[in-house]
């Protein structure tokens, strides 16, 4: 079967895959307010993700308010973008809503376990994707945090999330005030596998990671408070830089835990 494009279809496919390559985090923000009908446009845009069985088990918070931006800045580890920015979104894992539609129709309560939280946070995943392509189209910046995760308990209380919501992404989102150079990544070999997993040697190891370490180790010394921690702890390399200062073992294993008790709580841990 022969495929083909007219002009306008082309243009469109060419400016998706330009906004792809040219994604970056921003992390300064000019104050200029998002217009409400551009949020709306980018949402909408972002609700057509795919969802499982289409149940869309997610919802999305808008946070606007400059006080609760405020209160969310130590949960979000004093990131200065979560103040700065005029917009945060937080992406949900959400089955309050459909769980309330199964009492109401009188149907088994089966999503109360952690398969149930998996889909939802994956539906959250996708939706938050969406808009983030959806808002740079407009123009729009943005900072993904891990935060939303990691202190889901702290987010989720300010934001007066009940049982069977739990926040799982978030970013800031405006207008960009600075243009930070793109990232690296990794190479294509190093990450798409052909048929099956193809397992890698230690040589490639060390060549899918060649330009990181540079880059990366490059990038961490041209901060000087970074090089500061660096320069005085025993971090020889990247890798290390990743499992000593910035993804510590009893960090993570922290975090873990407050993860697993508020999924508990939030009504997602049954057996």
């Amino acid at each position: 079967m022969e495929l083909i494009l007219n002009l306008s279809q082309l243009e469109v496919f060419m400016d998706v895959l330009q906004a792809l390559h040219s994604h970056r985090s921003i992390r300064q923000y000019h104050s200029d307010p998002i217009p409400q009908e551009v949020l709306d446009e980018i949402l909408q845009a972002g609700i057509r993700a795919s969802s499982s069985g289409n149940m869309q088990s997610y919802s999305i918070i808008v946070t606007k308010d400059q006080a609760l931006r405020e209160k969310l800045f130590k949960p979000h580890m004093e990131q200065s973008m979560v103040v700065d920015a005029p917009v945060l979104l937080t992406f949900c894992a959400d089955f309050r809503r459909m769980r309330k539609w199964l009492e109401l129709s009188d149907a088994p309560m089966n999503f109360d376990n952690f398969m149930s939280f998996m889909i939802a946070a994956i539906d959250a995943t996708l939706v938050s994707q969406n808009v983030a392509l959806a808002a740079e189209a407009k123009g729009l910046g943005l900072c993904y945090m891990g935060s939303t995760l990691a202190n889901c308990d702290q987010v989720g209380e300010i934001l007066n999330l009940p049982e069977g919501v739990v926040p799982v992404v978030g970013y800031s989102l405006g207008y960009p005030s600075e243009n930070p150079e793109i990232r690296d990544r990794l190479p294509i070999e190093g990450l798409v596998h052909q048929e099956t997993y193809q397992d890698h040697s230690d040589e490639q190891i060390k060549a899918i990671y060649a330009d990181r370490e540079e880059a990366g180790w490059n990038r961490y010394m041209a901060y000087p408070e970074l090089r500061k921690m660096i320069e005085e702890s025993d971090v020889e390399n990247l890798a290390q830089i990743y499992t000593k200062l910035k993804y510590t073992q009893s960090s993570h294993q922290d975090f873990s835990q407050s993860v697993l008790e508020y999924l508990n709580k939030q009504g997602f841990m049954n057996q």
